[in-house]
This record gives C-alpha cells, sequence and structure tokens, in this order.
C-alpha cells in the first residue's frame, strides 16, 4: 500500500484520473477542502469549520478529528495516517495530510 502527502486546497477536477490512487487522491483534496453545509444533496459532505475561531490547540485538534471522520465517511478506499499544519506568511494554515490508499480488496 502506498502513502501519499496532500496539502488541501482546493484544486480543479480531473475527470480522468490516471489511475485509482489518482481518484482516491483527489477525493480526498475535495472532501477536506469543502465546507460542511455547502454541499445542497448533502449537507454533511465536507469538514465542519466552527472550531475556526477557537484557541489555535483546540482549533486544529477539532479539525484533525473532521478531517478524520469526512475521509473515513466519504473516501473508504483512504486511511488518513497522520495530520500537520503549516502555515504561511499571511497566517493562512492548510493541513498536510498523509494518506494511505486500500485497493478494493483492502475494503
Amino acid at each position: 500500500m502506498m502513502e501519499y502527502d496532500l496539502m488541501i486546497m482546493p484544486s480543479r477536477v480531473n475527470f480522468a484520473p490516471k489511475s485509482e490512487a489518482e481518484e482516491v487522491i483527489q477525493n480526498v483534496i475535495t472532501v477536506c477542502s469543502t465546507m460542511k453545509y455547502s454541499v445542497p444533496m448533502d449537507r454533511d459532505l465536507g469538514v465542519d469549520a466552527v472550531m475556526l475561531d477557537e484557541p489555535v490547540g483546540r482549533a486544529r485538534a477539532k479539525l484533525k478529528a473532521e478531517i478524520v471522520r469526512a475521509v473515513k465517511k466519504y473516501e473508504p478506499r483512504a486511511r488518513v495516517t497522520r495530520i500537520d499544519f503549516s502555515a504561511d506568511l499571511n497566517g493562512t494554515v492548510r493541513p498536510r495530510i498523509r494518506i494511505r490508499v486500500i485497493s478494493g480488496e483492502g475494503l
């Protein structure tokens, strides 16, 4: 099983991924860059951002839990193995997620 490091940023959708791993990666990025309640036919899709105004340590812990929950529910072919955060000079904090792609027989 391969592991991949992902930076969560909205990206363009590739409607013809070349491999199952590429498809899984794209799905994880989509789920994690979507705000919960923003998708009309599936209000639970995405990550709840209610914790953004909380202290940094608490917000990061809650965001990690939300990411794990969302990936587990919406992309069962991926397992989150690690979550870190990186910040830029503007103060924007982005999650960096490591996932393991599980092939169809591992589900």
